[in-house]
């Protein structure tokens, strides 16, 4: 097959592709996850059942490849964040920021329960977490040898405190309140200014 023709027939699945996935998100946010059908996207997207179902198998198959595709934006702005601060203590604030900032739009998109549960379950979910830790531990790693970051505790345990603590900004009313809680969640981080802190941790396992 020329290489022209070929380039031509992966663009056209991909725009096919991203048809139904766009329309698919749409239709469940006027639906509900459990009042969307095959048909219905099929229909709206313009093409026939059977090339969808030779896409995707269901309708919660198009929507985990959707959160896929919007998690993987999310990471790719995370990374953009990291390149554009220039010390170590400054990658780690910007996509700290930049974390909680998703998190925070994220809660005012009002996901139903049901598809809340369906995106946030499953292999794909746990890539997810797998590689935003990694990006968070890399950055750790950095500025806790430029002095930024306590070295007193494992990375994996700050990666953790780091995750758990923004993901309240999903609860938060304003972004001036993310921004506070960043604050916080960088200040508990910090290397300890006393050895009194060093005493504290003393049998906390």
């Amino acid at each position: 097959m020329p290489k022209l023709w070929s380039e031509t027939i992966q663009t056209h699945r991909q725009e096919v592709n991203d048809a139904i996935l766009e329309t698919t998100a749409g239709l469940v946010a006027e639906h509900g996850l459990r009042g969307v059908t095959m048909s219905q996207i099929a229909e709206r997207t313009g093409i026939g059942r059977a090339t969808l179902y030779k896409y995707f198998p269901d309708v919660e198959a198009i929507l985990v490849a959707w959160h896929e595709r919007h998690v993987a934006a999310h990471v790719d702005q995370l990374v953009e964040l990291r390149d554009r601060a220039s010390s170590p203590s400054d990658r780690l604030r910007s996509v700290l920021e930049g974390y909680a900032s998703i998190l925070y739009e994220l809660a005012r998109q009002h996901h139903g329960g049901d598809l809340t549960a369906l995106l946030h379950q499953g292999p794909h979910h746990v890539r997810v977490e797998h590689h935003l830790s990694q990006l968070i531990a890399e950055l750790l790693v950095d500025a806790t040898g430029s002095g930024d970051v306590r070295n007193d505790i494992g990375i994996e345990e700050l990666v953790t405190y780091c995750t758990h603590s923004l993901s309240a900004a999903s609860t938060l009313g304003s972004s001036d309140a993310v921004r506070r809680l960043v604050v916080l969640t960088v200040a508990g981080i910090r290397p300890s200014p006393a050895a009194t802190d060093a005493d504290l941790l003393d049998g906390v396992g």
